[in-house]
C-alpha cells in the first residue's frame, strides 16, 4: 500500500491545572455569576511555555519511530505566535533538529488554522508536519479564563502505509466574527454565546458537516468517532445528533478536563479519536473559524502497529492539580508583581551568535568523536577525551532525545525566577555527554543524584528591552512517558 494519508499523530498538555473552583473562589466577589463554570480544571502551561515550545513537544511525540530526515515540510498553526515577524516555524524545525532544506511556514489569523494547514498539507503530496498550539490569554473574572486550555497536537501526513486514509474533504470560508483581537491587543472580543450557538456552530458547521458528508456519499451514522471542538456544553452532542451520528461516537471535548485549547483543538481530538478508532472505523474532524473545516477520515490495518506515544491519553493522565491563582496570573502577565534588582539582569541576544550555534542552542545538538566515541556538549573543535587528544574529529550528535541522570544539584532562591526556587545541576546523558542544564516541573521531592531525567525545549528568558524570547533546553523528571 502507498497512498496519501496521516502516518502519525501526537499530543502535549501541561502538566499543571488550574481548578476552576479557585479561580472562581477569588472572583466571587466580582463575578459570582461565574459559578456554572467553576468545575473541573484547564491545563496551564508553565511560565517558560509558548506555543513555539509546546508545538515543539506535540512535534515530538508525533515522530516517535519515524526518521526525520523524511519530513520534507514543517507548518505551525497558532493564533498566538510568539513572533510577528520571525518564522516561528523555523524555530521549531530547529528544536527538532529537522534538515535545512525543509520548507516550513507558518499559519495563523483562525482558530481552523490547524485544520486548513492539515488539508493543505494533505493536498500537498509531500511528507509534512503539520503542529498546531495555542496559548490565549484572558481577562481576569472572565469567562474566557475558565474555558481556554493549554495545549498542541501534530500530525505527520505523506506517502507510505498512512494509519488513516482521507475519504473526504470539506472548507467554506465566511466572514462570521463570533469573536477577535486586533494584533496589538492581548485579548479576545467575543459576542454573545447563544447567537454563536445559533447562526455559527448549528448553521455553518452543522451545514458543513452535512455537506462533508453528502460529499462522501456517507450517511451519519457511518461515523465511529466525532471530533467537534466545541467545548460549549451540549452543543457537539447536538450537531452531531443533526447529522445523524451517534451520541455514542461524539468524543469528550475535553471541556472539563484541558479546556478550549483554540487553533489546536481540533488536532488534539483528532489524536484522541486515533487512540481509539480500529481499523475500518471513520472519523469526522470540524474546524471553526470564521468558516469551516470539515475532514472525513477511515482508520487503516496499520494504526495498531503504530509505535505507542504518549499522546492525549497519557497526557491526561500525567497532570499535577494547582491552586495558585495567583501565580497563574502573574505567569500569564496578567499581574504585575515586584521582581527585584536581581531580574533586570540585560538579556541581549545577539543574533550573529545565534545563528552561528543554532543546532547547539536550539537543537541540543553535542559532538561525538569519531575515533574514541566521547560525547560533549557542546561540540567543538578539541576533544574532552584526556587519554586522546584531538582536534576536528568531532561530528554532530543529537542529544535531545537520549535520556540523563543528575550528578549534582542545587536549588536557588537567590537567582530570579518566575517561579522559584530555580533548580538546575549537572547531568550526564546516556551514551556520553555532559552539561549544566536548568530543570523544569520539578519539586524537592523530585530531585535527587541519580534521578532519571529528559530534556524539553523552553524559554529560557526573555529579553524585555527588545522583545525577543530566548529558548534552549531545560531537564525534567521521566514519568510516564508512553502510554498510549
Amino acid at each position: 500500500m502507498n497512498e496519501t494519508g496521516i502516518l502519525a499523530f501526537g499530543a502535549y498538555i501541561p502538566r499543571r491545572r488550574l481548578q476552576r473552583a479557585a479561580v472562581h473562589a477569588a472572583n466571587t466577589w466580582f463575578a459570582p455569576g461565574l459559578a456554572g463554570l467553576a468545575r473541573g480544571e484547564r491545563a496551564i502551561a508553565n511560565w517558560d511555555e509558548d506555543s513555539i515550545t509546546m508545538a515543539v513537544e506535540a512535534a515530538r511525540d508525533c515522530l516517535t519511530g519515524f526518521d526525520r530526515a523524511g519530513v520534507e515540510g514543517l507548518t505551525l498553526a497558532s493564533t498566538t505566535l510568539p513572533f510577528a515577524d520571525r518564522l516561528n516555524a523555523g524555530a521549531v524545525k530547529e528544536a527538532l533538529n529537522l534538515s535545512d532544506d525543509i520548507a516550513a511556514s507558518d499559519a495563523t489569523g483562525s482558530l481552523r488554522a490547524g485544520t486548513s494547514a492539515l488539508i493543505q498539507a494533505l493536498d500537498s503530496g509531500r511528507t509534512r508536519l503539520v503542529a498546531a498550539a495555542d496559548l490565549r490569554k484572558a481577562r481576569a473574572a472572565s469567562e474566557a479564563e475558565l474555558t481556554y486550555g493549554d495545549a498542541a497536537a501534530a500530525v505527520l501526513v505523506g506517502q507510505g502505509e498512512p494509519i488513516a486514509r482521507v475519504l473526504h474533504t470539506y472548507s467554506g470560508t465566511v466572514d462570521f466574527v463570533d469573536h477577535f483581537r486586533q494584533s496589538d491587543q492581548p485579548y479576545d472580543y467575543g459576542w454573545e454565546a447563544r447567537w454563536i450557538r445559533d447562526e455559527g456552530y448549528t448553521k455553518l458547521l452543522g451545514g458543513a458537516i452535512a455537506a462533508a458528508l453528502g460529499g462522501a456519499g456517507l450517511n451519519g451514522d457511518a461515523i465511529r468517532h466525532a471530533a467537534i471542538p466545541v467545548t460549549a456544553k451540549g452543543v457537539a452532542e447536538g450537531l452531531a445528533k443533526k447529522a445523524g451520528i451517534g451520541a455514542d461516537a461524539v468524543l469528550d471535548p475535553l471541556g472539563a478536563t484541558v479546556g478550549d485549547s483554540g487553533a489546536a483543538h481540533p488536532l488534539l481530538l483528532l489524536c484522541a479519536a486515533l487512540e481509539r478508532a480500529r481499523p475500518g472505523e471513520r472519523i469526522l474532524v470540524a474546524g471553526f473559524g470564521q468558516g469551516t473545516d470539515v475532514l472525513l477520515l477511515e482508520a487503516t490495518d496499520t494504526l495498531p502497529r503504530l509505535v505507542s506515544r504518549k499522546g492525549v491519553r497519557g497526557h491526561l493522565a500525567d497532570r499535577q492539580q494547582d491552586s495558585n491563582y495567583m501565580r497563574f496570573l502573574f505567569h500569564r502577565g496578567v499581574l504585575d508583581m515586584e521582581r527585584g534588582m536581581r531580574a533586570e539582569m540585560d538579556q541581549k541576544q545577539p543574533g550573529t551568535t545565534l545563528y552561528r550555534n543554532r543546532k547547539a542552542v536550539l537543537g541540543l545538538v553535542g559532538g561525538r568523536d569519531v575515533k574514541t566515541g566521547t560525547v560533549q556538549f557542546p561540540k567543538s573543535e578539541i576533544g574532552v577525551n584526556p587519554n586522546d587528544r584531538s582536534t576536528g574529529r568531532q561530528e554532530d550528535h543529537p542529544l535531545a532525545e537520549s535520556r540523563a541522570r543528575i550528578v549534582t544539584y542545587t536549588a536557588d532562591r537567590l537567582t530570579y525566577s518566575p517561579d522559584p526556587p530555580t533548580y538546575y545541576g549537572t547531568i550526564d546523558f546516556d551514551g556520553g555527554g555532559r552539561m549544566v542544564a536548568e530543570f523544569a516541573e520539578v519539586t524537592a521531592e523530585d530531585v535527587e543524584v541519580g534521578a532519571e531525567m529528559r530534556m524539553v525545549f523552553r524559554i529560557k528568558a526573555k529579553d524585555e528591552s527588545r522583545h525577543f524570547t530566548k529558548y534552549f533546553w531545560k531537564a525534567v523528571p521521566v514519568r510516564g512517558e508512553r502510554n498510549a
